[in-house]
This record gives C-alpha cells, sequence and structure tokens, in this order.
C-alpha cells in the first residue's frame, strides 16, 4: 500500500509518477495520464521531485487548491484528453510537513473508452508506461485499442 510517511524509499516506476509542478501543471503530466490510464492505472504526484539518485522527496505545491481545481476543469476538457477519469476522490490534495502536494490516482481505463489519449488525434496523443517512463503508442498499439473498443461497444470510428 502506498503512504507518504515513507515516500523517501519510493522510485519512479510502473506504477508511480512525480511530478515538481513548481511552474504550475506540467504538460507531461497528460502524457503519463494517457500512460496510466492505458496500461495498469498509477499515482501522479504532483509537489514531489525526483533526485538524481532517484529517491522521492516531497517540495510541496506553492497553491495546491489552485491546481487541483486547474486540474480537474482541464481533465473534463475533449481538447486536452478523451476521457475524464477522475470520479470523486481520485484526485485530493495530501497536507504533509514539507507542504501540500496532489495525489492523482488514474485508474485503469476499461477497454470501451480506450485508448485514453492527449489532444484530438489518438495516433499522435495515445501512451502506455514502460518501466518509469511514459511511451507515445505505435500506430498498431492504437488500432488495437480502438478495435477492443468497438467490440465492447465504445469507441466510434475514428
Amino acid at each position: 500500500m502506498f503512504s507518504l510517511e515513507r515516500i523517501e524509499s519510493y522510485r519512479e516506476n510502473d506504477r508511480l509518477e512525480a511530478k515538481l509542478a513548481t511552474g504550475g501543471l506540467p504538460e507531461s503530466l497528460w502524457e503519463s495520464y494517457s500512460a496510466f490510464a492505458n496500461t495498469y492505472g498509477g499515482i501522479i504526484l504532483l509537489g514531489v521531485e525526483e533526485l538524481p539518485d532517484h529517491t522521492l522527496r516531497i517540495q510541496g505545491l506553492l497553491d495546491a487548491q489552485e491546481m487541483l481545481e486547474e486540474f480537474l476543469s482541464m481533465v473534463q476538457d475533449p481538447a486536452v484528453v478523451s476521457v475524464d477519469l477522475m470520479s470523486e476522490g481520485r484526485a485530493a490534495i495530501e497536507p504533509t510537513p514539507d507542504g501540500d502536494i496532489i495525489v492523482i490516482q488514474v485508474p485503469w481505463a476499461e477497454a470501451a473508452v480506450r485508448p485514453v489519449y492527449i489532444g484530438k488525434d489518438p495516433y499522435r496523443g495515445t501512451y502506455r508506461r514502460k518501466g518509469d517512463g511514459d511511451i507515445r503508442c505505435r500506430p498498431d498499439e492504437v488500432d488495437a485499442m480502438l478495435e477492443a473498443a468497438r467490440e465492447a461497444g465504445g469507441a466510434a470510428d475514428l
């Protein structure tokens, strides 16, 4: 089970991504959102820094509430991301002794809504998670997700 009290013992991996986010919502947030949704789900931490030795350190956010509201607004915009997977409580502010951070729990998207992609083009905006990185999906991987979505009664032809 994930615990903020043990943050220094964690490393980024196929289910965990840390983003410093001191300059606002990082654009790479959406790649991680897509990748986790299309793979096995995962947790994105905003306000957490990955150090050179790959350990994680809580840095905190200046205005976590404003950033959370911006994220929740953007995730509903189909021009930003194709599917809003953020049901109640999946994105929340967590106070820590080192400052507030945002914890975003991205679920694994059901076949009917995959691929989850950023922007308007699934062939340019679909990602998957591999290790600690977000990898753009190849066209054949996107085609396979689109076919699985059609079979599940989901995605319309693009």
